[in-house]
């Protein structure tokens, strides 16, 4: 049962097939098989689960069930839950008990869904393979000695081993879509603005966005379409009309045209995962889209802008965790200063302290304008690529990551190489357009994600194009088999 998608979940919840207590029970117990070994789970709220799940099934035998009411479903560690913990996988926040909820977990409480738990993540969402967290690494359900992406490993893998039928992640460089690609699922990052940043604790707010995690694109349009809309505590947060992103998930693709990124399949490529990308691609051509090469002549930009602009952020939002208001702090501090220092030198891990250090020193009086302010004015570019882009075609494709999960503890000594695992997803976070990824084939008998990306609040026509491939092939349905 654990192995449905949302959409069969809500059909057998509906038909009376199941209940949402049951259902509940067998991911609980599928959780407590598989967390000791995948470790995607951070806390597990077995308890609430199975009191909502109760009060799901009196909805439902009353007829009055919404979309998500008795559905199961997880919760990336970073979003704030009313009295349960919310550490963002660090030490700075083991003891944090959020006294609210974010926006996006009210709207699914309110919604009627269940909350399985909260799921692992590098830390305040900074990595690209989750082996950044104060709880240990996440295993890749298809091959526990990999990664499973990052940041919202912990989610994506939760869905992949079917621990959950959906979670919610965030992606501020690609931690919805690089995950989702490394575990053989599907993800969304909405257009930055769409999806309320309320209780989601910040990284780089001109980045983040939150998204879902799911086994198709269907499943991905019924958790968008919770998800999404204008909230007023956000001052990020766009008032525009949220569409039915399902309305058009069976639209005809015929004449669609597909761009082509020349620069996004040159060197650095692995050969296989080019090679499942082109069958997909082929795919689309039979399914009777165009296919168009087009140029991002500044996609090259990508990574040194935005490993100025994120760290700089990063350092500015996380100044506020100081050891005296909340989360970590040191014990028996001889004055101010050895608190501050102590309690941020305990409570951060190693990557956190290297972008914060980044972020200061490009903020920093003297590199403010030669650092900061050139990514800001470089940012404007990588922009401008994809709207003239998209004066062209309909929706770009191109990979999610040059390979396919590397073995853990392969890149931890090489910031770089693990930077460069992001190459394909960071310009979509600095333009603020939406991508998702979705699984496209198998290299090394690992999954491969194939990106598409799309103009401003398209979202709709994404998932659309996400899904006709999806009924052409399964890729989707593929599920590890695990020990």
């Amino acid at each position: 049962m654990t192995t449905k998608t949302i959409k069969q979940i809500q059909q057998g919840l509906a038909q009376k097939e199941f209940s949402s207590v049951e259902i509940t029970r067998q991911y609980l117990d599928r959780i407590d098989s598989y967390n000791s070994t995948i470790n995607c789970f951070i806390t597990v709220t077995d308890e609430l689960a199975l009191q909502q799940a109760k009060t799901a099934d009196a909805v439902i035998a009353r007829g009055e069930a919404g979309t998500l009411t008795g559905i199961p479903l997880a919760h990336k560690d970073i979003y704030c839950t009313d009295g349960i913990k919310t550490s963002c996988a660090s030490r700075m926040l083991d003891n944090f008990i959020a006294p609210y909820d974010a926006t996006i977990i009210e709207k699914f409480r309110q919604g009627g869904a269940v909350m399985l738990g909260k799921t692992n993540m590098d830390e305040f969402a900074m990595g690209s393979s989750n082996e950044n967290s104060y709880y240990g690494a996440v295993a890749n359900p298809w091959d526990f000695e990999r990664v499973p992406g990052g940041s919202s490993g912990g989610s994506a893998a939760a869905v992949a081993a079917s621990l959950a039928p959906g979670a919610t992640g965030t992606d501020t460089g690609g931690s919805i879509r690089q995950p989702a690609a490394l575990c053989g699922i599907s993800g969304i990052k909405p257009t930055y603005g769409c999806v309320s940043r309320y209780g989601m604790v910040a990284f780089g707010s001109s980045l983040d966005q939150g998204g879902p995690l799911a086994r198709s694109a269907e499943d991905c349009a019924i958790l968008l379409q919770a998800m999404a809309g204008f909230d007023p505590r956000d001052s990020t947060s766009i008032d525009r009309e949220v569409p039915d992103y399902s309305e058009q998930l069976n639209d005809d693709i015929r004449g669609l045209k597909i761009g082509l990124p020349k620069e996004y399949f040159a060197e650095g490529l692995d050969a296989d995962v080019a090679r499942v990308i082109e069958t997909a691609i082929q795919e689309y051509r039979r399914l009777g889209a165009e296919i168009v090469d087009i140029g991002l002549p500044n996609a090259n930009l990508a990574i040194p802008v935005y490993y100025v602009v994120a760290p700089a952020e990063c350092s500015s939002n996380l100044s506020r965790f100081d050891g005296v208001r909340f989360g970590h702090r040191c014990d028996n501090p001889v004055d101010l200063e050895d608190l501050y220092k102590r309690s941020r030198d305990e409570g951060f891990g190693d990557e956190v302290k290297r972008r914060i250090m980044i972020g200061t020193y490009v903020l920093s009086a003297g590199y403010y304008d030669a650092y900061y302010l050139k990514a800001q004015q470089l940012r404007r570019l990588i922009k401008q690529d994809y709207e003239k882009a998209f004066q062209q075609v309909d929706v770009i494709l191109c990979p999610v990551t040059p390979e396919v999960a590397f073995k853990q503890g392969a890149k931890t000594d090489d910031p770089v190489s693990m930077y460069l695992q992001d190459i394909y997803t960071l310009a979509l976070n600095l333009a603020g357009l939406p991508g998702m990824s979705i699984p496209a084939g198998f290299s090394q008998e690992l999954p491969v994600g194939m990106q598409l990306i799309g103009n401003y609040f398209d979202e709709s026509r994404l998932l659309n194009v996400a899904h006709q491939f999806q009924q052409a092939t399964d890729w989707h349905l593929k599920t590890p088999e695990l020990a």
